[in-house]
């Protein structure tokens, strides 16, 4: 497959195809997964997003300009950020476009001196978990609080 794909800064025009991004990465999660709760992606408004792309940092990727994936991150004020709504189209996985967003935030928290990135992933999700190690990250935690076990993981700069 020849393609070639940006990642960029999100803006408000892009929170309906962001919120349609959303909505099918964590559909595929939860089947994947097994989940059988509701998990908070899957029922965000496109305000939610727009309230998001104005308050955090939101990136999207575009495959030969269709869009195919999309992360947030906040920084707190410890210094320490957290990703959130990190997902890539199923049919996009393992194209090198979740490493390449991973990549992205890292030089992005380095450069605003952040230590450590946080996110959260179904420990069952074996695929995942092995792509987040393969990144630097380790699992630091796991929670039941959604439903689901959960792990924390953590990656330190």
């Amino acid at each position: 497959m020849n393609y070639s794909f940006i990642i960029r800064k999100a803006i408000e025009s892009d929170a309906e195809t962001i919120h349609n991004i959303v909505k099918e990465a964590f559909n595929n999660y939860i089947v994947r997964t097994g989940i059988s709760a509701s998990i908070e992606p899957v029922n965000e408004t496109i305000e939610d997003v727009k309230n998001d792309i104005k308050n955090k940092e939101v990136f999207i990727a575009l495959v030969d300009n269709i869009p195919a994936g999309t992360i947030r991150v906040s920084i707190q004020n410890d210094r320490s950020a957290y990703i959130s709504r990190f997902g890539v189209l199923p049919k996009y996985h393992n194209a090198g476009i979740g490493k390449a967003f991973i990549n992205l935030v890292d030089s992005f928290l380095v450069s605003k001196q952040v230590k450590k990135v946080f996110l959260h992933t179904a420990s069952t999700y074996k695929e995942l978990i092995s792509f987040y190690y393969n990144l630097g990250f380790y699992i630091d935690s796991t929670t039941k609080d959604k439903g689901y076990v959960r792990a924390l993981l953590v990656k330190e700069f």
